[in-house]
């Protein structure tokens, strides 16, 4: 009973510390509990299969803070409008397992090496498997412990030097030296002991959050320029209205949402995530023909000086075998498509320029493992509105230059703002601006546009860039630099936002860096496997030896 308690209290403080409804200081050692209750299992209980009980009840614990932070994604429907428990259930259980697995394998290196080597373990492999979180197909990031500080932005100025993958380093360290200090506690009761302890964790915690705070209210970096940008949220239902309206009636309310908020000089209006077409997509080899996109470029030889950014979906036709992509797929005899989530920047008198989204969302826009999981899972990922094939993606980030001024847009797709280090790459192609274009209204009103807002803040801090975000339903938003929101929509308003937008020119030590702690952790897991295999190798010599 004293091994549960302790799990549920760690999995009560993990979750009680999530953006956007917690309280994030819980955070520093909500994994301490859990930690004892492995040490107790290991050392003091007499269960037979005590690996098995650790794993169960880490499993309950990681499957509890799941439930609680990302429970809304029950909000989305399957296409007969039903809700979808599959899309709660299959990502809750499998970042449940990966969570445990994780704390498993420390079990088993803490058992084998001792307590302080197992706990430099557990910081590297907890680090390496955030990193791998965001890599792989099934890639789910959202719950990287950096982002619990996205609600704080002043603590966390630090991010444009070490991102929220330093956060993640910071929280875990804190939580490891807690552990530590008990167990020195309870091993000598040494009251000096216990007091530099005690005084190095409050310096390590506090000190991060004043270099924060100095640099929060130091920030003087000087913009190269200002645009007007023009934020439209048509407030499209997802399920219903996209694909039973007809696409001009959809685009012409688009544009005149545009029109009517158009007061004073527009550099940008930025539209969301597939606003356009609706039903279907639109031929790639064919935009300057596309009447949708030629109605867009009538609008703007109103508005002279302007440009128009939006998310489309669109496609591109195959003929042959030849130079077809992985993503393609057949459609008829001798004709094969690829389909994307793209974003464009149309300007009058220019072709049409754009970027296919490159991180795409599992079971929605990817059919993670194809191979591997269609003949376990079938149809799972249709009932979850996705698809059997994956769309295309660009291998490198992109930034639309604006011909009329300084402007220097990175047309980031929804799912993209979760991940710091590929943000990173826009700026590195020149982006002297965010535009995250962006469809929340999958879920309803639940926390899952809030935190992918809120996570957004945390890429302003990193890049040192404002933030024009574009939301169908909302949030829509304006942040600044230091991660602050400037100004913002209601959800479920039918709207615009205008935002004057700084410029920023300068590349952070995080953007030409990226997770360089992440980097080092991934080594220094490398190099203790190895020495775990080196003891190993001389253990089982020297008694063949003896």
């Amino acid at each position: 009973m004293k091994y549960v308690l302790l799990t549920l209290i760690s999995a009560m403080l993990l979750s009680i510390s999530w953006p956007t409804y917690g309280i994030p200081f819980f955070i520093f050692f909500a994994l301490v509990p859990l930690l004892m209750m492995e040490h107790g299992i290991s050392r003091f209980s007499d269960y037979k299969r005590k690996s098995w009980m650790v794993f169960g009840l880490s499993y309950l614990c990681f499957m509890i803070w799941n439930i609680v932070t990302t429970g809304w994604l029950y909000g989305s429907k399957n296409p007969d409008g039903s809700h979808s428990l599959m899309a709660v259930v299959f990502p809750v259980l499998v970042n449940s397992f990966l969570y445990s697995l994780v704390f498993q394998c420390y079990h088993w290196y803490k058992n084998a090496q001792g307590t302080y080597w197992g706990l430099a373990f557990l910081v590297a492999l907890w680090m390496s498997f955030e990193k791998f979180h965001m890599s792989w197909e099934l890639t789910w990031p959202w719950l990287n412990l950096g982002n619990v500080f996205s609600e704080y932005p002043k603590l966390v100025q630090w991010y444009d030097t070490l991102g929220a993958t330093g956060g993640s380093f910071w929280i875990l360290l804190t939580n490891v030296f807690i552990f530590y200090t008990l167990r020195t506690w309870e091993a000598g009761r040494k009251r000096k002991d216990l007091i530099r302890n005690v005084s190095i964790l409050v310096l390590a915690i506090i000190l991060p959050m004043i270099i924060s705070l100095i640099k929060y209210n130091n920030f003087d970096e000087k913009p190269i320029g200002q645009v007007n940008v023009l934020l439209l949220q048509p407030d499209l239902d997802p399920y219903a209205e996209k694909y039973s309206q007809d696409s001009l009636t959809i685009e012409n309310d688009l544009l005149n949402l545009a029109e009517k908020n158009s007061k004073g000089r527009i550099d940008y209006y930025i539209a969301p995530e597939t606003a356009i077409p609706g039903r279907g997509s639109i031929s790639e080899t064919a935009f300057e023909k596309s009447i949708l996109l030629n109605n867009i470029k009538g609008f703007l030889s109103k508005h002279p000086g302007s440009v128009f950014s939006t998310g489309i979906s669109s496609h591109r036709f195959y003929s042959s075998t030849e130079n077809l992509p992985e993503e393609a797929y057949q459609i008829n005899q001798g004709l094969w498509v690829e389909s994307y989530n793209s974003a464009v920047q149309i300007v009058p008198s220019r072709k049409v320029e754009v970027y296919h989204k490159g991180k795409l969302v599992p079971g929605v826009e990817i059919f993670p493992y194809m191979n591997i999981l269609k003949p376990i899972l079938g149809d799972a990922m249709l009932n979850l509105g996705g698809t059997v094939a994956s769309l295309g993606t660009d291998k490198e980030r992109v930034a639309f230059s604006n011909p009329y001024n300084k402007g220097k847009l990175a047309p980031i797709i929804c799912y993209e703002s979760i991940y710091g280090e590929f943000v990173t790459d826009y700026v590195k192609k020149g982006a002297n601006f965010l535009a995250i274009m962006t469809n929340d209204s999958w879920w309803g009103v639940t926390e899952g546009h809030k935190q992918l807002l809120s996570y957004a803040r945390l890429r302003a801090i990193e890049t040192r860039r404002e933030i024009a975000r574009a939301a169908n339903s909302g949030i829509s938003a304006h942040i600044d630099a230091k991660g602050n929101v400037v100004a913002d929509t209601f959800y479920g308003d039918q709207t615009a936002l205008f935002a004057k937008i700084n410029l920023y020119d300068q590349q952070t030590f995080y953007t030409r860096t990226g997770d360089l702690l992440t980097r080092i952790s991934i080594f220094a897991l490398g190099f203790l496997l190895f020495y775990f295999l080196i003891k190993r190798f001389q253990n089982k010599f020297q008694s063949k030896k003896a």
